[in-house]
């Protein structure tokens, strides 16, 4: 008899789970609720909020709206999206996640700070170019940080100038640690580098425990929608714990191959996988070994 298994460390973060309780307690009120981008990099939780009135619109479509309420997710936003909201009177419900929050307002006070009138010091965000985070973070810079996505980059660094180092909140702490020391060993004498471990230890504390989960089962399902920073950052640690790791978006995923002789089966997801669909999974799982024809059909 297969045993089955949900992770109990995976699900939702506080910073999603905050921005999705206020997407639902306007739309239990009114029905219909704007949304700065998809709340969460995970399709099916997107997918289910649209068919409760949450509607998904881009920045473009939130200079054409007047006197509308619209939420803000947990990636936060640059301060250009706020001056647009007051200039077209629309109400901001900010659901931007508090540790995302603090970097803004850290980077902010950095680029603007009392040492500015001498030149803005040098801002640089380890992070995924284009991430809705990392346009928020950006643009705490009027535009003018240097994002690097790995220690490759750091020749885009101009080591003659002070450095002031950020990182994305759900990247990788050992990555982040790699970086500082490469820079170390290249700034110019006289030059001040400070960097700043701004990474958020739901994602990096998890990376222990989800390794010691993948490795005590026989077979891993991990749960995450295409477009999850740290869903792709948890899933290469279990792939590494246990080679029999498979990543899906979703029970139609699965292929009833992978179960076959398998007695320990494990589901994880990213903190942007919900655990309604873990649990659909994990339903799905027990339905395949349930029928075994369905197994012995699918393993030739």
């Amino acid at each position: 008899m297969a045993i089955i298994e949900i992770d109990k460390g995976s699900g939702f973060c506080f910073g999603v789970t905050t921005a999705i309780r206020k997407a639902e307690e306007v739309l239990n009120e009114s029905g219909h609720l704007y949304c700065l981008g998809d709340i969460v990099h995970n399709t099916a939780e997107v997918d289910r909020l649209a068919s409760r009135g949450l509607e998904t619109i881009t920045h473009d479509q939130l200079e054409q709206l007047h006197d509308v309420k619209v939420l803000l997710r947990a990636h936060g936003e640059p301060p250009e999206t706020y001056q647009t909201a007051q200039r077209n009177h629309i109400e901001i419900i900010d659901a931007t996640c508090p540790v995302v929050l603090k970097l803004q307002q850290r980077i902010n006070t950095t680029y603007h700070g009392e040492n500015a009138s001498k030149g803005s010091p040098q801002i640089v965000i380890y992070g995924k170019r284009g991430h809705a985070e990392v346009l928020g973070l950006v643009g705490q810079t009027q535009g003018h940080a240097t994002v690097i996505e790995n220690i490759d980059e750091i020749d885009k660094i101009d080591f003659s100038r002070d450095i002031y180092l950020y990182s994305q909140t759900t990247k990788s702490v050992l990555e982040f640690q790699r970086i500082v020391e490469a820079i170390k060993q290249r700034v110019a004498p006289g030059v001040t580098f400070r960097s700043f471990d701004t990474i958020c230890r739901s994602v990096a504390n998890r990376i222990p425990q989800i390794r010691e989960f993948a490795s005590r089962h026989e077979l891993i399902l991990f749960v995450s929608g295409a477009k999850s920073s740290n869903g792709r950052i948890l899933f290469a640690e279990c792939k590494d714990a246990n080679a029999e790791s498979h990543l899906i978006s979703g029970e139609d995923d699965i292929d009833p191959a992978w179960l076959v002789g398998k007695e320990r089966i494990g589901i994880c997801g990213a903190t942007s996988t919900p655990r309604w669909l873990m649990q659909r999974v994990s339903d799905a799982v027990q339905q395949l070994i349930d029928n075994p024809i369905n197994l012995k059909n699918n393993s030739i």
